[in-house]
């Protein structure tokens, strides 16, 4: 971090109090793929990344990089609708810059999603899975640099990064609606390369059940900064253990998201619900 980083947030979050009617304090964050979650809800009002101060652009072709202000069952929310990652070359500062402008607009509460492969052989591709924990490979920590304290603490407690009401949410959601609830502990890796058989097996030892290039950086700076934190995740394809001996390419990733994503929004629409009853 640089000692102007907090002064480049607060331009950030005043750029977007000027362009936006209202600020909610939830927001979630859209993964690979699951742009198409906004056609279910009432959009406000969009801005592109590329206007907001100091937001690098994102890079791949599946996150359009919009910041969204919308109503989901007559609730505001925040939602970026396209996330930026350490593969594209930038830094995890830079990665993570989104949720500070988060922090400094007062979010209190997180969504993330994102797709994922499994390594556990009781998850297969389709299957919504909510994170309990992470490990994170990442070669960067997002904390890592010129200490700020009014971004946070300096050493945070990391014990309990997803926040154990919003996984109750969350499994009670998926009783009410008669889809399975699953659990997992997530492996983040940078990227951009798929994982090799060997990399699966050693990411299963380790204990981890679903691999992903993302999510980790933002949890752990959402956290930093106090919110709390529900993270889903769809598996997009099959351990090796499932027969899953064929080529995983980026259209068979986002197929599967496309024909899951559905039941990824029929949980978390049931939960915002829960809070509108």
């Amino acid at each position: 971090m640089n000692n102007s980083l907090f002064e480049d947030i607060n331009e950030s979050a005043s750029y977007i109090r000027e362009k936006l009617p209202s600020i909610p304090d939830h927001a979630m964050v859209l993964g690979t793929g699951m742009g198409g979650l906004t056609e279910h809800i009432e959009i406000v009002k969009e801005i592109s990344y590329r206007f907001i101060p100091h937001v690098v652009p994102t890079t791949v072709e599946s996150h359009i990089g919009k910041l969204i202000l919308a109503r989901w069952q007559n609730k505001e929310i925040l939602i970026l609708s396209g996330r930026l990652h350490y593969y594209e070359g930038y830094s995890p500062v830079q990665v993570t810059y989104p949720i500070r402008i988060l922090q400094a607009l007062g979010v209190k509460r997180l969504w993330l999603t994102n797709a994922s492969g499994t390594v556990n052989s009781n998850l297969h591709a389709g299957d919504i899975v909510f994170i309990q924990d992470h490990i994170n490979f990442h070669p960067e920590n997002p904390l890592r640099g010129i200490y700020d304290q009014r971004l946070g603490v300096r050493f945070p407690d990391m014990s309990q990064i997803y926040t154990r009401f919003e996984l109750d949410f969350a499994r009670q959601a998926c009783k009410e609606i008669g889809c399975e609830f699953h659990q997992a502990v997530y492996f983040g890796l940078q990227g951009p390369s798929l994982e090799t058989p060997a990399e699966y097996r050693m990411i299963k030892l380790l204990g981890a059940d679903i691999v992903g290039m993302s999510t980790v950086p933002e949890a752990i700076v959402a956290h930093h900064s106090n919110m709390t934190i529900l993270a889903a995740s769809i598996v997009s394809n099959d351990t090796p253990e499932n027969g899953a001996d064929k080529i995983t390419t980026i259209d068979s990733v986002l197929q599967t998201i496309r024909e899951s994503s559905h039941k990824l929004f029929a949980v978390l629409d049931r939960i915002m619900q829960f809070e509108t009853n």
